[in-house]
């Protein structure tokens, strides 16, 4: 997936048994779980060790250790253990869930009974003891079809938990002047697990310049003419970008160090156009395309937000602006009547041109508006070239962002919604969004609880995901946008 930047999920179960329990309940229970997930043509590796003391929870570690098993579903066939259970979590090391068997039929009440309904609350006592941190559905018991539907429900949680545990940021900087929305200290990134490699935008130059010439240029400019088609309007710059495009690939390579993965933070006005001779913004999205996010501004905890987006959805990502407000008549011709939202549920999210190809309806290279305006105002296009442009294809969506806080915590929201088939009619990559209720959350939870004016953007309604992802982390204000009736803490009730 994604050029090896996301991790592959390999899910493993391990069943487990109180003594005083048949064993063979779990153990049938955890066949006839396996069974199903098989039937649905997903793979799972079945652990052969029933878990019932300690050291049963040393060889069942093992055991998936030795099959390359990343993500665990511990299964309470029966009432469980509680401390072996958690034990095998603490051993085991990476991302785990606990799931209950249901009672099957009232038949069988009496020595089929396992308990397990009430197992759980043991072992969710004995993981807080420990400080074992663990993917609890919010409904964890269930016959062996609603097991394996909450298998599905771990499998993006286990892939965002394992990606960030092995991520490396590397940002080029320092942020644009009066860009100090987009900054928040990074020691929460180290206690997530995250690598941070700062560098300076002048380390990227040099770097730039020593791939002048680079053999790999003319293949890479055939790509970009490949994927622009038609909206190559900019021939003569493809090579500049090719040669940049180059350099952050050989960089990731070269800096990885013990990590697996990378994602971008990059400085991108407005010293760079005039140094490096073009906008970043095309190479941006392409690298996004490829499954490395590269966030403008060098806003961190954006590419951060990007790359746990890439993992939950398993597909390409983008970093917007919550930009400008829907003008009244573009809203009354295009939206009333025509879909179920109100003026203020829509906005327009906007950025330069770094939202990739494949979701754009349409697109073409261009320049940026403002940075020309800004740097060469009085001239055609040149260092202001390079913005991938166009309207951001209609469909669902979910906006989010985890984000630092000036006291050194972490907070976060989601929410989803659509992108409108609506000509946004303006520059950049750009589209109109609706979200329910976006004027109070706007309001109470962006502007409220001072999120900067960047948000994540998956392609595709992963709220439930992205929300079981922040609870793992850890974080405890989730904010989403909360329907009428529920009052946020900071609304007038007396508000007409």
């Amino acid at each position: 997936m994604f050029q090896n930047n996301v991790p592959d999920v390999k899910l493993g179960i391990v069943a487990v048994s109180r003594d005083c329990f048949p064993r063979e309940l779990s153990e049938s229970r955890r066949k006839a779980v396996v069974a199903t997930y098989q039937e649905r043509g997903k793979s799972i590796h079945e652990c052969p060790v029933i878990v019932e003391n300690e050291c049963d929870a040393v060889n069942a570690a093992a055991d998936l250790a030795a099959n390359d098993v990343n993500a665990l579903v511990v299964y309470l066939g029966n009432f469980g253990p509680e401390t072996p259970e958690t034990i095998l979590a603490q051993k085991f090391g990476g991302p785990v869930m606990y799931i209950a068997a249901a009672e099957e039929t009232q038949e069988n009440l009496i020595d089929g009974r396992g308990d397990a309904y009430c197992g759980m609350l043991n072992a969710s006592y004995n993981l807080g003891i420990r400080n074992i941190k663990a993917y609890i559905p919010e409904y964890p018991v269930g016959t062996a079809s609603d097991v394996c539907d909450m298998m599905d429900d771990f499998i993006p949680v286990a892939r965002t938990i394992l990606g960030l545990s092995n991520l490396k940021i590397i940002a080029f900087g320092p942020r644009p002047n009066d860009f100090l929305a987009c900054n928040a200290p990074i020691k929460k990134l180290f206690d997530l697990g995250v690598e941070v490699e700062e560098n300076s935008e002048l380390d990227l130059l040099v770097a730039v310049k020593e791939h002048e010439n680079d053999p790999r240029i003319p293949d890479v400019v055939a790509d970009m003419e490949k994927e622009l088609g038609a909206g190559n309007k900019m021939p003569t710059l493809l090579p500049k970008l090719a040669q940049f495009e180059l350099t952050l690939l050989d960089w990731a390579e070269a800096h990885k160090g013990s990590r697996k993965y990378v994602a971008f933070a990059n400085k991108c006005w407005p010293a760079f156009q005039t140094q490096f001779g073009f906008c970043p913004c095309y190479v941006n999205s392409r690298l996004t395309g490829r499954g490395i996010p590269v966030s403008c501004e060098v806003d961190i905890y954006g590419a951060l937000s990007e790359y746990i987006g890439l993992c939950a959805s398993g597909d390409i990502v983008t970093l917007l602006d919550i930009n400008n407000s829907v003008p009244a008549d573009m809203y009354l011709e295009s939206i009333k009547d025509k879909y179920n939202y109100n003026h203020k549920d829509t906005f327009m999210g906007f950025h330069c041109g770094n939202t990739n190809a494949g979701k754009l309806a349409e697109y073409e290279m261009k320049y940026q508006l403002i940075q020309h305006r800004c740097l060469e105002p009085d001239k055609e296009p040149d260092v202001s070239r390079g913005t991938l442009e166009g309207a951001i294809q209609p469909g669902p969506i979910t906006f989010f962002r985890l984000q630092g806080t000036a006291e050194g915590g972490l907070k976060s929201y989601v929410a989803e919604g659509e992108v409108l088939p609506v000509n946004p009619r303006s520059f950049g990559g750009i589209g109109v969004f609706a979200i329910p209720e976006m004027g109070r959350f706007y309001r109470h939870v962006l502007i409220a609880k001072r999120y900067p004016h960047h948000g994540a953007v998956a392609f595709g309604h992963f709220g439930k995901a992205i929300f079981d992802i922040m609870k793992y982390l850890g974080v405890e204000d989730v904010a989403f946008n909360q329907p009428k009736g529920m009052m946020y803490p900071t609304e007038n009730p007396f508000e007409k």
